[in-house]
């Protein structure tokens, strides 16, 4: 990997979306700010739970981290709107709002009841939110843009357009194959690059995989969205998955911050 990848500070952010009563959330809030972490994120997930924005604008509310979406989802999304969504934020947050989108899980629009969208469709709607975003913004701000990629096409788009990176991993990536993509990707453009942990230990964490994950298989091909429970080996895995392949930014369930802690105190 190039130097100034090995180099590029964690960061440690946490998928926290409201899954008890509201006491018990601020709460939660407030600990992940606490415990270090930098950044709180929420799921785009429609009927599931309040919406996305005012809930992340309170959360910035209650502490002092930043906030995103983590992802905004194209497949269910009007490309100015979200937009201009993502610009409020960064107005209300005082700039610290991250805009994490991508194409959105296969089907999901079907599954509320939505016009199936092609995937060169979600790709033109994640560019216009981008150039939206960016004319919003206007030159006295810059909200920086997380882009979630699943194939070559979507990664030539966020070269182009994005300031960070995760890649979409299937139960079917190893570690080899992960790390070759990674590479060749980070290769063509330094950027922050992004690991999403759907799986620490052996349990999975809420909003951040498909239904039906199978954390065995995971296991076997030794994939990058696992994690060790353990956080001292978190923290040595971590610390190897930025030396060898470039990941800076990693981003757990909150089930796992509390766990986890120690291993963001000593890295973060």
């Amino acid at each position: 990997m190039p130097d100034q990848a090995s180099r590029r500070p964690f960061r440690f952010g946490v998928v926290a979306p409201i899954t008890s009563d509201l006491p018990t959330w601020r709460d939660r809030v407030r600990r992940i700010a606490d415990s270090g972490y930098s950044t709180l994120l929420m799921p785009d997930v429609p009927t599931w739970q309040p919406t996305l924005a005012p809930t992340l604008a309170t959360a910035a509310a209650l502490a002092d981290l930043r906030v995103g979406s983590w992802v905004y989802a194209a497949a269910l999304r009007e490309p100015q709107n979200t937009a201009w969504e993502a610009h409020s934020l960064s107005v209300l947050t005082e700039g610290r709002f991250e805009m994490g989108i991508g194409a959105g899980r296969p089907g999901i629009e079907v599954e509320l009841g939505l016009p199936a969208v092609s995937l060169a469709e979600r790709r033109a709607r994640m560019r216009e939110t981008v150039a939206g975003l960016r004319t919003f913004d206007g030159p006295e701000l810059h909200t920086p843009v997380v882009m979630a990629v699943s194939g070559p096409k979507s990664e030539a788009l966020a070269i182009e357009v994005a300031d960070a990176v995760t890649f979409v991993l299937s139960s079917d990536d190893d570690r080899v194959g992960t790390t070759n993509r990674v590479r060749d990707f980070a290769g063509r453009r330094d950027m922050e690059i992004a690991q999403h942990v759907a799986v620490v230990g052996d349990r999975v964490a809420p909003f951040m995989a498909g239904p039906g994950l199978d954390t065995a298989a995971l296991h076997a091909a030794d994939s990058l969205v696992v994690l060790p429970s353990d956080p001292a080996a978190a923290a040595e895995e971590v610390q190897r998955r930025r030396e060898e392949i470039g990941f800076s930014y990693f981003i757990i369930g909150a089930d796992f911050a509390e766990s986890l802690a120690p291993m963001v105190a000593k890295l973060g």
